[in-house]
């Protein structure tokens, strides 16, 4: 080859280079690799239904209404069943987006309209729209079923088991659910389980027991709302309940796909508030130190009193002591009933309170950043809660009342666990996905997904339920784990959901 004629060839493919990566023409691309078709393995989705709780109706920001129901699990999982011979999937919707429920009328006390996002934090949907009109009554306008989505707000384990839990002559008198009542139609003294095997399901979703220990949980560990015992017949006891459930739901050779509990002390609900929010200048400090004097000076002579009888130790004594500082972070002042009695001990010590201030290890209910500051008496400008008055039980989880809580998760995860394996079933570890999420995120496609209230994307505003976003995670675990168990291929197919197809808010304005 002619020299000049090589170089000029040279150049000329320089100048083409340079020019294709000018105008981003010249990309290297990996090669499409070609997935195999969707299958179901030995699974038959053909008949689904979903038992549950809240999780399983798709609550979320502290209510139930059309739109959060249109991306609850269960739902997610039925639309991509379709892909593999999958039937219809029937909801009991809600009749609008607002939330709450009413009954002949009348709004029901606690079923209130959903949160929204108010800048700062949740908010009650009426503080920024104003006054609504709740439409979903469940004394008028029931939908008909049956209903694949099986899942309860509220519902215990042995609730899927009780008759009479849905039906409406029973709601004023504290023993059915106002959302159960929406699902039983002609038969309103049917159980969930009943309600469930009527449809005689093919294959079936159970995620059930979170409140089984969630309700001791959000309540503070005041006593009003118990953990289920493990021990007891079924309907009384966790294990023969979740046992007897798993028994009837498999009788007719149904498969189905179960998920164990989360740790409940780890969600938003129990990790936003921090135990020392109370901000004070050097003034108020000292006021509030002076109007302690008399307590401290109490637990002092008790110490000194009690001092080589093991009844009361410098250890707890210095821990019941009340001091404030001048400081953004000082901690609430906290009723504590594992604190000893002293005056059961001597009755000289009867005025002296089982107080203490909060600590790290103390959980605050996400509630109580509304209540803490706030006045006991609106004529007395001392009376602040969280500092001249303690906070109740109800507003704070005590380390002795997160061991119970821990110790029933252990117990019941165990026999969800063995019971699941023993049948057969898939089996989804919602624990560990949690801690995933509250120990730096879980990533999923494009998103990162974290525990962080209203920032975090899997946590809708009441702290307790998923978002969207959330709920389409959990969908995707359920997928997987059915892969591994049924031999299905969502997975490695590309058919597990995309998650940025859902949301993490609603607006206010949603209808």
């Amino acid at each position: 080859m002619n020299m000049k004629i090589k170089y000029i060839w040279i150049l000329a493919c320089l100048i083409g280079f340079s020019a294709c990566n000018d105008k981003e023409d010249f990309e290297m691309t990996e090669p499409e690799v070609e997935l195999p078709p969707v299958a179901p393995g030995s699974a038959d989705f053909s008949n689904f239904v979903a038992l549950g709780s809240s999780f399983t109706a798709g609550f979320t920001d502290n209510a139930l209404f059309s739109a959060s129901q249109t991306f609850s699990f269960p739902n997610i999982l039925a639309q991509q069943f379709e892909l593999v011979a999958g039937g219809s999937f029937t909801q009991p919707l809600t009749n609008d987006n607002l939330g709450g429920l009413a009954l002949a009328g009348n709004r029901i006390p606690g079923f209130d309209p959903r949160l929204v996002f108010g800048g700062a934090g949740p908010v009650p949907l009426e503080s920024v729209v104003g006054p609504v009109t709740v439409t979903t009554d469940i004394a008028l306008n029931n939908p008909t079923g049956p209903f694949g989505n099986l899942g309860v707000p509220g519902a215990k384990s042995f609730h899927l088991l009780a008759p009479g839990y849905g039906n409406l002559g029973n709601v004023l008198l504290g023993l059915a659910n106002p959302y159960f009542v929406r699902m039983t139609g002609s038969t309103p003294d049917a159980s969930v389980l009943q309600l469930a095997v009527a449809q005689s399901p093919s294959f079936f979703s159970l995620w059930i027991g979170n409140f089984d220990v969630l309700g001791y949980a959000i309540s503070g560990g005041d006593g009003t709302d118990p953990i289920t015992p493990s021990a007891g017949p079924p309907g009384v006891g966790f294990d023969q309940t979740y046992g007897a459930l798993i028994a009837t739901l498999t009788a007719s050779g149904a498969g189905g796909v179960v998920a164990n509990i989360p740790d409940v002390t780890t969600i938003p609900y129990l990790t936003t508030v921090p135990h020392n929010p109370v901000p004070l200048n050097a003034g108020t400090a000292a006021a509030v130190n002076q109007a302690y004097a008399a307590y401290n000076g109490g637990i002092q002579a008790a110490l000194a009193a009690l001092a080589g009888t093991g009844l009361f130790t410098e250890e707890e004594a210095n821990a019941r002591l009340i001091s404030f500082e001048a400081s953004a972070t000082n901690a609430v002042v906290i009723e504590d009933e594992s604190l000893t009695d002293l005056g059961a001990i001597n009755p000289a010590f009867a005025g002296l309170p089982q107080i203490r201030q909060a600590t790290a290890e103390d959980l605050i209910v996400l509630p109580a950043s509304n209540f803490i500051g706030t006045l006991a008496d609106p004529n007395n400008p001392l009376s602040v809660n969280g500092v001249a008055i303690p906070l109740e039980d109800k507003w704070v989880l005590l380390p002795s009342e997160q061991k119970e809580i821990t110790d029933a998760t252990t117990a019941f995860n165990a026999t969800i666990s063995s019971t699941a394996s023993a049948a057969g079933l898939a089996f989804v570890d919602a624990d560990a996905l949690l801690g995933q999420l509250t120990n730096g995120g879980l990533t999923s496609g494009n998103f990162t997904l974290t525990s962080d209230l209203v920032t975090g994307g899997a946590f809708s505003l009441d702290g307790v339920h998923f978002t969207a976003r959330g709920y389409a995670l959990i969908a995707n675990e359920f997928m997987k784990a059915i892969d591994a168990t049924y031999g299905s291929n969502f997975e490695a197919s590309g058919n597990l959901v995309d998650l940025g197809n859902y949301p993490t808010n609603y607006s206010p304005a949603l209808q």
